[in-house]
């Protein structure tokens, strides 16, 4: 079976900027959230505020996922970004196996705030920075050493730099060019966004180009989110200190300045 590249994640983080620029590389298999679809949306799904009439897929399971992946690792490398909340029950030594794992995070403000703007209600653990936190912690005990983590802001203020860094760390060869693409539609990350407001920056993006870092104001969301916030902050520290940083700062080439971001 070949490698299954896995990068955790939560929502509003750049994980699907990321995931399109390991698309655009083309010598991997890419899954888009195929556990949270099963989360979401399968017949054994644990959305925490699941409804009777919450949108289903009969035969979508957490097993039938778990083996589609490994009939494509039986073909070819593969790609996929998921939030560890979706597989939490799932943690054994022979599922923690299966994968290479990175992790991508963001600051917590900039995700309780994004996500609020196009969804006011939301449990923590629908967020996750808590699984993230355990389940590094976990692969860190496990394996004697840290696994791959790249932090938001790091990666959008130098995607060169910091994409070299985690094709160094996790082995890949890095491909300059799989950063850019054309603007256009992007069904294959389009299972629960129907309407497309997730993921707007991306389908109308060139790729991934350096911006400035920018501050975000935690107090002008709700008093629930903003205790969601003081909870996350020190999952979120803790990771960020074994952040990947680039050997030295690079430039993409001459080019639009336009983010692509999910």
């Amino acid at each position: 079976m070949h490698e299954i590249l896995m990068l955790w994640g939560t929502p509003r983080s750049t994980s699907t900027a990321f995931e399109w620029m390991m698309r655009m590389r083309g010598d991997r298999i890419c899954f888009h959230e195929p556990f949270g679809e099963a989360w979401y949306q399968g017949d054994d799904a644990m959305w925490p505020r699941l409804e009777p009439d919450s949108p289903r897929q009969p035969g979508l399971s957490f097993a039938s996922v778990l083996a589609q992946l490994k009939q494509a690792a039986a073909h070819k490398p593969v790609f996929l970004k998921d939030f560890p909340q979706y597989t939490d029950h799932m943690w054994s030594d022979e599922f923690l196996a299966l994968f290479r794992h990175s992790f991508l995070i963001r600051d917590p403000a900039k995700v309780l705030t994004s996500v609020y703007k196009n969804w006011p209600e939301f449990y923590a653990k629908e967020i996750g920075f808590d699984e993230l936190r355990k389940l590094f912690d976990i692969l860190c005990e496990r394996d004697g050493k840290a696994p791959p983590v790249i932090d938001s802001d790091d990666l959008l203020e130098d995607p060169y730099g910091i994409v070299e860094a985690y094709c160094d760390a996790v082995g890949l060869p890095f491909m300059a060019e799989a950063l850019s693409w054309e603007p256009g539609e992007r069904n294959e990350v389009l299972w629960y966004d129907k309407a497309g407001v997730w993921h707007n920056n991306l389908k109308n993006s060139d790729g991934l180009k350096p911006q400035p870092r920018k501050a975000v104001d935690i107090s002008v969301t709700p008093d629930w989110v903003r205790k969601m916030y003081d909870a996350f902050l020190p999952q979120y520290q803790h990771l960020h200190r074994y952040r990947l940083k680039p050997a030295s700062p690079r430039q993409e080439p001459d080019g639009p300045q336009r983010l692509s971001a999910s």
